[in-house]
């Protein structure tokens, strides 16, 4: 009986819709999409190895760059406006979006085409033909997938958001491992099986939202009202987003750009496995924002502050043993020869750490409408990690990369917590101690732990 209420208390924590349940969840599928791009990393670079790990990571590398160069803030616009204004609207606010991307992809895939085999030209021919038609193709699907993806954050329908996000990584895997079964396991069919997996993925999640996407898409007029709040707030983010995805990934260019592709193929195993360590942050990041928004700002303030100081502490405690974990695993998962770029994985996981604390405290801005003053944040340490990358990568290579990052994601923290001092007149302290914390902590945990051994309703969403 009592495993019977068990079994229902952890249904309710896992599948509620409030604040901790969605965390939670979020949380799980992180580390979840975490491991199995940690299978489909070891796979490929077993048998690629590292120039080879390295030319196929290339190929994942420019549509996810150039996506996230040509998002515009929608998906961040639309979770915003359908939580401001009557759900009613959600549908418009994707069509909208969707329609406004049609032409961008097209612009993109030329581009692209013709950009690659220069962007690449460190690469064999095959690398860059590949990359190409991948491009190309992938691109239209991951910015469909940001959208409905930002629809069901909107929406609360927090298990397609992390259905989509888990499914992708999980098919993949299952196909590698068939390639590799059947011994056909190739750059040029590992891409194609990425892309497959997108795609259909995508479809599933449209066909989970068909509810709030029923409308005529090309025969109805376009709502003014609705575009004006669209990109009305989507240009006011976009140059946060723009400057984030930049930061995120200026690393590689630079990598592309000085170094070379058995580089690139160290880097990109290194930087994925320090990634491990921002699961919990970027779950808190991805709820707190639609949930939090429009609430009154003290409330969003504190509810912020609290889940910055929890999840940077509980950080902090594990990051020392299990780097040494981390590093010993790779060495004997990827392969003695990535064992050269251990110092890199080590300064990343710090950095990691740092940088996911900085954008749970930049989540109050974005939910309190002043996506300005992250933009001003993200451009001073962009400036100052850009400029450390040519003085400190021709000197140090990867761990110069990795250095230089770091110190970027230290300045980031110092400017947001500076904001948050200025424009909110939150206490230094208080932003990184408060007492009541840990008593917050051990209750929700405790009235986890009654659900589980007594049973008992879902996360009521404090």
């Amino acid at each position: 009986m009592r495993i019977a209420m068990a079994q229902v208390a952890l249904r309710k924590v896992f599948r509620g819709n409030g604040l901790m349940s969605a965390i939670f969840q979020t949380s799980g599928t992180n580390l979840l999409v975490m491991t199995l791009t940690m299978l489909s990393s070891i796979l490929t670079s077993r048998m690629f190895g590292v120039e080879g790990k390295g030319a196929f990571s290339a190929i994942l590398f420019w549509p996810a760059l150039l996506t996230g160069l040509v998002g515009f803030g929608l998906p961040t616009s639309i979770i915003y406006n359908i939580k401001q204004s009557a759900t009613e609207k959600s549908a418009q606010y994707v069509r909208l979006s969707f329609l406004f991307q049609v032409p961008v992809c097209i612009i993109i895939g030329i581009v692209a085409w013709f950009g690659l085999p220069f962007w690449l030209s460190s690469f064999p021919p095959e690398v860059v033909q590949i990359s190409r038609w991948y491009t190309i193709a992938t691109v239209p699907v991951l910015i469909v997938i940001n959208l409905i993806s930002a629809l069901s954050q909107s929406r609360e329908k927090f298990a397609v958001y992390n259905g989509i996000r888990l499914m992708i990584p999980l098919f993949n895997v299952g196909g590698l491992f068939v390639l590799w079964g059947l011994g056909m396991l190739s750059i040029q069919l590992a891409a194609a099986i990425y892309f497959v997996t997108s795609f259909s993925v995508v479809a599933w999640a449209i066909y989970a939202n068909r509810n709030e996407l029923r409308l005529r898409w090309f025969k109805d007029r376009v709502d003014r009202s609705s575009a004006k709040k669209l990109f009305g707030y989507g240009s006011k983010v976009y140059g946060v987003e723009l400057l984030g995805t930049l930061y995120t990934q200026f690393d590689k260019i630079i990598i592309l750009a000085l170094l070379t592709p058995r580089d690139f193929g160290l880097y990109s195993v290194v930087f994925a496995l320090s990634r491990i360590y921002n699961a919990v942050q970027t779950a808190i990041s991805n709820v707190v924002f639609p949930k939090v928004t429009g609430l009154p700002q003290e409330q969003i303030i504190r509810t912020v502050g609290r889940a910055f100081r929890i999840s940077l502490m509980v950080m902090m405690i594990i990051v020392i043993p299990t780097m040494f974990v981390g590093n010993y695993l790779m060495g004997l998962l990827f392969g003695s020869e990535f064992l050269e770029a251990s110092v890199a994985f080590y300064i990343l996981a710090v950095e990691c750490i740092i940088g996911g604390g900085s954008w749970i405290l930049a989540s109050a801005f974005n939910a309190l409408g002043r996506p300005g003053l992250v933009m001003i944040r993200q451009l001073i340490a962009l400036s100052v990690t850009v400029a450390l990358f040519f003085v400190f990568t021709p000197l140090w290579g990867l761990n110069g990369i990795a250095i230089a990052l770091l110190i970027g994601s230290i300045v980031r923290m110092v400017v947001t917590v500076a904001a948050m001092k200025i424009v909110f007149k939150v206490k230094f302290a208080a932003m990184f101690y408060d007492k009541e914390d840990l008593p917050f902590l051990y209750e929700r945990l405790n009235k986890k732990r009654r659900r589980v051994t007594q049973g008992g309703d879902g996360d009521a969403g404090h």
